[in-house]
């Protein structure tokens, strides 16, 4: 046992990549070790950590027929003490133990998750960025239907995984304020899978997105399908609005995904800033009444939005197109405080790796 933990403080303090990375973009490369665990005949194996970076999978896999697969998506950071430490990822087990629920996939309990994780970003410690380079290492777990399906039911075996990749910033260009225009399409179905993180919804936004960078614009705003009169979501965050007397606004639906992110805002608007906070719905009409505007969750944290484009008509935001607003960057500032180590944050936010 001894030897085994030694092993495991020598590979997090191992010497880290030649990465530049301070210029590291929102992509994916390949590191050293990913976590795999197997479901079969009603259980799932004890897991293991594996060099192989490919999948092999018989042509009528259920993912490959019936896109069986949920993720999750959290980051690694180096704190000032130069610890390695993730973000509260008890939640992103138990947010995906509910996607498993939906799609009739079994659970991967949340415990084993945030052990899997844990071993994942220790085994790739050299690929966790050094404190104030601005990067992180991104840790993306999913899980997907494995063995041939041809009728239209659930798999029986499936296969959870773990990968990491060092990244840059979400949005290129950093906390520039973006650009947004409200989708003619919808994100998810009244009563659908919206409020899960599948695969599907994000193969559903895919088409629309790319209709929004072609017109121009940084992301969509997507409405309630059911009347086309709330706002819910972009295509990968949350929105979080201010009011013009710093009060914190956040959509309320069934169909947002529940964003650990948005979340975490919530209780840093709260109680360590102070200000007040309302999670309900918010209609489209009233969005040019707000002061400022951003888009959280994890791949950027908060990006601020400066312009909101619905047709022929353009929202611009008092806060502007130069710079985040006072509430969002207090917001930015203190949550990456806290996960940064800068700041003492609430019991059981921070996991240490090392």
């Amino acid at each position: 046992m001894r030897k085994q933990i030694n092993e495991g403080k020598r590979k997090i303090r191992m010497e880290k990549k030649n990465i530049d990375w301070g210029n590291l973009g929102f992509g994916y490369i390949q590191t050293d070790k990913r976590y795999v665990s197997n479901f079969k005949d009603g259980a799932w194996d004890e897991g293991t950590l594996t060099d192989d970076a490919n999948i092999v999978l018989n042509e009528c896999a259920g993912v490959l027929q019936y896109a069986q697969t949920i993720f999750e998506g959290l980051k690694a950071y180096t704190t000032e003490e130069g610890r390695i430490v993730t973000f509260r990822p008890d939640l992103n087990g138990e947010r995906m133990e509910n996607s498993a629920r939906r799609l009739e996939m079994p659970v991967f309990p949340k415990e084993r998750f945030v052990e899997a994780v844990t071993k994942a970003v220790a085994a790739n410690a050299a690929y966790v960025p050094p404190f104030g380079s601005g990067a992180t290492l991104y840790v993306r777990p999913y899980m997907f239907g494995s063995n041939p399906v041809i009728g239209v039911k659930p798999a029986d075996e499936y296969q959870f995984r773990i990968l990491t990749t060092p990244v840059g910033p979400y949005f290129k260009g950093g906390v520039k304020p973006l650009t947004i225009c409200v989708s003619d399409f919808d994100r998810a179905a009244p009563h659908g899978t919206g409020h899960i993180k599948a695969g599907l919804n994000y193969a559903m936004s895919l088409h629309a997105i790319m209709e929004a960078h072609r017109a121009g614009f940084d992301e969509n705003m997507y409405l309630d399908p059911a009347t086309r009169t709330k706002v819910e979501e972009t295509g990968g965050a949350n929105f979080l609005f201010v009011t013009k007397d710093k009060k914190v606004v956040i959509p309320k639906s069934e169909s947002i995904l529940p964003s650990i992110t948005r979340r975490s805002l919530m209780v840093v608007a709260k109680d360590y800033l102070g200000l007040e906070v309302e999670e309900r719905e918010v209609l489209l009409e009233e969005v040019k009444d707000f002061a400022e505007c951003g888009l959280c969750g994890t791949a950027a944290v908060i990006s601020p939005v400066g312009k909101i484009v619905d047709h022929e008509r353009e929202i611009c935001l008092p806060s502007g197109m130069s710079e985040m607003g006072e509430v969002t960057k207090k917001l930015y500032d203190t949550l990456t405080g806290i996960q940064m180590g800068r700041i003492e944050a609430p019991e059981g936010w921070i996991h240490v790796i090392e």
